[in-house]
C-alpha cells in the first residue's frame, strides 16, 4: 500500500478513522502485554518501529550484522518474512528462494548473513538457535512479545516522524509514541530529522539514548555519477531513494513511485525498460526491489546499493557492549 495521505495531518478523514484507531491500540497493547514465548539462550536484538511503512529497520540490521560479524559472532537474521507465503521456519536460500516464497527483505538480508524467516517468531529464533546462532538480530517485531529481547532499537525516518501521532488506520502509529518507546532501549533516528522526531523522543521518554545515522551511497553506486537514469522504487518514502540517486549525481530522467512491497510484474518491467530506452537513460532501483524482479528483469535493471552511516559509531559499540558481554542491555545500563 501506498502511505496515505491523510497520515501526515490531523484531518477530516483522520478524524473519522478515530473509533477504529482506538481499537486497533487496544489489540495492540493487549498483545504487548503478552509474556514472552520464547526465551532463547542468546542474546536477541530486536530493530523495530512504531509506524506502518519503511522506516529503514533491514538497513538498520545490516549494518548491525556487519559490525559484530567483525568481531566474530554468528549472527542469525529473523524475520516474518512479510509479502511471502512461506509460514516457516525455512532458512532463505538467495539461490533458491524468492521475494513471492519469503519476502523482499528476508532475500536481501540472506544475502549479507543467515536468516531465517517464520510467521511463528517464537519457532524462527528457535530455529536459528538449533542452527548455531549466538546472536539473534530481529527484523521487526518490536509490538511482538513473542521472543525475549536483550536489545531493542525503534527506528524512526527522520524525514516522516511519528506523522500525525495516531494510530493506524487514522495514522501511520502501531501504538502511542510513550508507550512504544517505554520497551526500548534506544532510538534510531534515520535521516535528517525535518520533523523534530528527536525531541518528540526526548518529550515522551526522556533519557532515552537516540542514535543518529543516515544513508549514503555505496562506493560501487557512484558509477551512476553522470549518467542519465530512470528510478523506479516500491518502498515506504520513494522520494527517498529518488533523493539517494539525485547526491550521487545522476541525470533523473524519470522517478516512478509504487506502493511499499510492490510485486512488479514482467509487463511492468518491460514498460519501464522501453521508457528508459526512450530517455536515453538505464532503468533502476533500490536493493529491496530488485529482491523482487522477475529474474530475467533482473539483467535489464541497475540495483542501487546504500550503507547506513553512523554520525556516533562510538555510541553505538556502547549500547552494544552490554549485550555482547552477554546480559540484557536494559538491565545492566539501567534503562
Amino acid at each position: 500500500m501506498r502511505t496515505p495521505d491523510a497520515w501526515s495531518r490531523k484531518g477530516a478523514v483522520s478524524t473519522m478513522l478515530l473509533p477504529a484507531a482506538s481499537l486497533y491500540g487496544l489489540g495492540t497493547a493487549l498483545r504487548v502485554g503478552r509474556a514472552p514465548r520464547y526465551a532463547p539462550p542468546v542474546p536477541a536484538i530486536c530493530v523495530g518501529n512504531l509506524t506502518a511503512g519503511g522506516a529503514g529497520k533491514t538497513p538498520v540490521v545490516l549494518s548491525l550484522a556487519r559490525l559484530m560479524r567483525d568481531r566474530g559472532r554468528r549472527l542469525f537474521a529473523v524475520s516474518r518474512g512479510y509479502g511471502g507465503r512461506l509460514a516457516g521456519p525455512v532458512r532463505v536460500d538467495p539461490a533458491l528462494h524468492t521475494a513471492r516464497e519469503v519476502g523482499d527483505e528476508p532475500l536481501l538480508l540472506a544475502g549479507a548473513l543467515p536468516t531465517v524467516v517464520a510467521r511463528d517468531r517464537a519457532a524462527g529464533a528457535r530455529a536459528a538457535v538449533d542452527a548455531g546462532a549466538d546472536i539473534l538480530l530481529l527484523d521487526d517485531g518490536h509490538q511482538n512479545p513473542a521472543v525475549a529481547k536483550a536489545l531493542s532499537l525503534v527506528v524512526v525516518d527522520g524525514g516522516f516522524g511519528f506523522g500525525n501521532g495516531r494510530i493506524i488506520p487514522s495514522g501511520p502509529l502501531r501504538e502511542p509514541v510513550g508507550r512504544g518507546l517505554a520497551r526500548a532501549d534506544a532510538a534510531v533516528i534515520v535521516g535528517a530529522d525535518s520533523t523534530g522526531a528527536a525531541h518528540r523522543c526526548r518529550r515522551e521518554a526522556g533519557g532515552l539514548p537516540l542514535l543518529e545515522a543516515r544513508f549514503v551511497p555505496a562506493e560501487e553506486a557512484m558509477a551512476l555519477h553522470g549518467r542519465r537514469i530512470v528510478a523506479f522504487a516500491g518502498i515506504g518514502r520513494p522520494d527517498k531513494f529518488f533523493d539517494t540517486v539525485k547526491e550521487i549525481g545522476a541525470d533523473l530522467a524519470e522517478a516512478m513511485a509504487y506502493p511499499d512491497h510492490y510485486p512488479f510484474p514482467e509487463t511492468e518491467i518491460m514498460f519501464i525498460c522501453e521508457l528508459a530506452q526512450e530517455r536515453g537513460a538505464i532503468p533502476v532501483c533500490t536493493e529491496k526491489d530488485y529482491m523482487r524482479l522477475p529474474p530475467d528483469a533482473r539483467l535489464m535493471v541497475t540495483p542501487v546499493p546504500v550503507a547506513l552511516e553512523w554520525r556516533d559509531p562510538d555510541a553505538l559499540d556502547r549500547l552494544l557492549a552490554p549485550v555482547l558481554e552477554g546480559g540484557s542491555g536494559r538491565e545492566q545500563q539501567g534503562f
